[in-house]
């Protein structure tokens, strides 16, 4: 029986992929940071290593015997560009770690889960595909540049042997497992509790969580080395997947729709005085674009099938419902306020 390391296992995505691997029938091992919750993985069988993508003895020993890999490890924030630092040391560092690692081992196979942000934007009202040019790099967005050199790492490491083959899911929503820091679901969930006040139109792809789990064992099992995959369902706007979320929901779209440049003003303004309401800079700066692809490639070569959006909007929803019952925007407004009083007994103290 294969053995299958799998990085990444406890997130919204890894959770979904494990359990796919152990219907498979792959005897499972999974590398899990010490402080990581574990409860999406109840009732899989696995052999656990304890450590981080970035500790070389932790990765080595959890690549020793492994028959193939699949990477999902990674830190995904647009919230701070403080954060941008270790960004950069699990997302290529570790990527590069893994894949050297999984080289010398002598791995049989490996799959990197990248995200469509490593192909970049299209243009507006367009839609990318694998061979799109990177052309975002300049806007210094430390997510979206480290995934695009993440994947550089592992073309480096096929070009000296590895057999890789690279997915870019789109914007991943879908039912959790468990406890969740995805920040596509995590959208769901602020709308869902009337903290968006405002927002900038851009484009995004929506794509079923269960899909890409399923696409990632076509990649493993068809995919070409050295080849990307885009795993993308239906293109929307902002607005109108805010409005087939009202509709599905019963949440109201947020009242402001704000042009990106004066939403990047009031993000680095609420940036500059501390003032934390989930927004950031890079992350108006992202939404503002247009995140709209093509999967046409995966549809051929690895029977790609998204299910239609309607089920993963709905599905996401339900799966939301009971944690954000009771949410409003009393709620919303007594955090913010708070948060304002705070700062301004910084600014005048008594």
């Amino acid at each position: 029986m294969a053995t299958t390391l799998v990085t990444g296992a406890t997130g919204l995505l890894g959770s979904h992929l494990v359990r796919a691997l152990a219907a498979r029938g792959d005897e499972l091992r999974l590398l899990v940071r010490r402080d990581s919750d574990t409860g999406s993985l109840d009732g899989i069988e696995y052999e656990r290593v304890t450590g981080d993508i970035t500790d070389r003895r932790a990765v080595r020993r959890a690549v020793k015997g492994a028959d193939r890999v699949f990477h999902l490890a990674a830190r995904s924030t647009l919230r701070s560009s403080r954060d941008s630092e270790r960004v950069f040391e699990v997302n290529v560092g570790g990527t590069g770690l893994i894949a050297a690692e999984a080289l010398a081992a002598g791995v049989e196979r490996f799959v990197h889960t990248s995200s469509v942000v490593a192909i970049g934007p299209a243009p507006t009202g367009g839609r990318a595909d694998e061979t799109h040019p990177f052309t975002v790099g300049h806007l210094g967005i430390a997510y979206i540049n480290s995934k695009h050199e993440a994947e550089a790492e592992v073309l480096r490491a096929a070009a000296r042997g590895l057999d890789a083959v690279i997915v870019n899911p789109a914007f991943t929503l879908g039912p959790p497992l468990g406890p969740t820091r995805s920040m596509s679901v995590g959208l769901v969930r602020r709308f869902l509790q009337r903290r968006i006040p405002a927002y900038v139109d851009g484009g995004l792809n929506v794509v079923d969580v269960r899909d890409v789990a399923t696409a990632q064992l076509s990649a493993d099992e068809r995919g070409r080395r050295g080849e990307r995959y885009i795993l993308g369902g239906r293109n929307f706007t902002t607005q109108r997947l805010f409005a087939d979320l009202a509709r599905i929901s019963g949440a109201p779209v947020p009242p402001l729709r704000l042009t990106p440049w004066l939403a990047a003003g009031g993000a680095q303004a609420i940036e500059a005085i501390g003032l934390d309401v989930g927004l950031s800079v890079d992350q108006v700066r992202a939404a503002s674009l247009w995140w709209t692809c093509s999967s046409a490639k995966a549809k051929r070569e690895l029977d790609f099938a998204p299910r239609p959006h309607e089920e993963t909007l709905e599905a996401t929803v339900a799966a939301l419902a009971e944690e954000v019952a009771g949410a409003g925007p009393a709620d919303a407004a007594l955090g913010i306020a708070g948060q304002l009083g705070g700062i301004a007994r910084r600014l005048w103290p008594r």
